[in-house]
């Protein structure tokens, strides 16, 4: 089968091939025909030796399944990233993903979905409903990951919350963040992500222009850079809260002093609730669809990862099986 091979002789490869393996899924698994595969930021992080994957990345995707279980047999799924080992019981997914034992589908131990099968344990399977376009469907486990800070962190409408990065996650969080009618400001500095923002209806600062005295009760970095947390430090308030978002290749090297003084509570955030995010889709709270730059073929790969990281676009999206 087609497939993306990501660090196959070394960090920062990246190859296609024609010929690598088709998956065979154990028996507590599905076998998916992949549709659509969408590249974030993690994937590019990948590339440049994050977790230090070796095989097929991608963890973003919508699918049919062609082998596993009647009820899902046929059906159009998403599925949860995170794996537990083969005749697991049946686990929800905040137990799943911190199992020592777990494999992350196209980030540590699983091959993911940049080809044109993938398997997937049945339980993480979530059926798309009809309404939901394929493209739209790529969004729900970054979505869902954007849910998460609101499942993990309520907020109220006099909440002044802020999220740090325009970029792809960025954008969903500050759109789950807006549904709430909290007091919300996005900080960016790529002008045409917080162009896409404004264009939403969001409040949009440059980050150049931070505000002099920190008040922000809750604060989001989804930058994507070891430079989020230091400008999240500027803007929360004492005993605030700063949630994670950002994984990264590179370590950060920051004075954490500050949020022993100021009592503030920091926190990683990381996959979320898929019902969540497809009743959000269902209901278009969210735009995702104006999101999609560009659609590749799955054999021009590499390009289409180098396309990902021009800040001119949003997100762009792989179509296994399309010449």
């Amino acid at each position: 089968m087609q497939a993306l091979i990501a660090n196959r002789s070394a960090p920062g490869s990246l190859e296609f091939r024609s010929d690598y393996p088709e998956p065979a899924p154990a028996s507590d698994e599905v076998k998916i025909r992949v549709r659509y595969a969408g590249i974030c930021s993690t994937d590019l992080e990948i590339v440049r030796g994050y977790m230090d994957f070796r095989g097929v990345p991608g963890h973003e995707f919508v699918g049919d399944v062609v082998s596993g279980p009647a009820e899902l047999l046929g059906r159009r799924v998403v599925a949860e990233i995170n794996c537990a080992p083969t005749g697991s019981p049946a686990l929800p997914d905040e137990v799943r993903k911190h199992l020592p034992q777990r494999t992350v589908l196209g980030i540590a131990g699983r091959d993911g979905a940049f080809a044109e099968f993938v398997t997937v344990p049945a339980q993480n399977c979530h059926v798309v409903p009809d309404s939901i376009d394929d493209r739209e469907a790529v969004f729900v486990e970054p979505l869902a990951a954007a849910c998460q800070v609101l499942r993990d962190h309520p907020v109220r409408a006099e909440t002044r919350a802020s999220v740090i990065g325009t970029g792809r996650l960025g954008i969903l969080c500050a759109q789950v963040l807006a549904a709430t009618g909290c007091r919300l400001e996005v900080l960016g500095r790529n002008p045409a992500t917080m162009k896409f923002c404004r264009a939403r209806g969001l409040t949009v600062r440059d980050v150049s222009s931070l505000p002099d005295s920190p008040d922000r009760d809750l604060v989001v970095d989804c930058t994507g850079s070891p430079d989020g947390l230091r400008l999240a430090l500027r803007l929360v308030r004492p005993r605030g809260t700063i949630v994670l978002k950002s994984t990264y290749a590179r370590p950060p090297t920051i004075d954490l002093t500050p949020i022993v003084i100021h009592e503030i509570t920091l926190a990683g955030n990381r996959c979320g609730p898929f019902p969540e995010a497809l009743s959000l889709l269902e209901r278009r709270q969210v735009d995702v669809a104006s999101m999609v730059s560009a659609v590749y073929p799955l054999s021009r790969g590499v390009e289409a990862f180098a396309a990902a990281d021009d800040p001119g676009r949003i997100k762009v999206i792989l179509q296994p099986g399309r010449a």
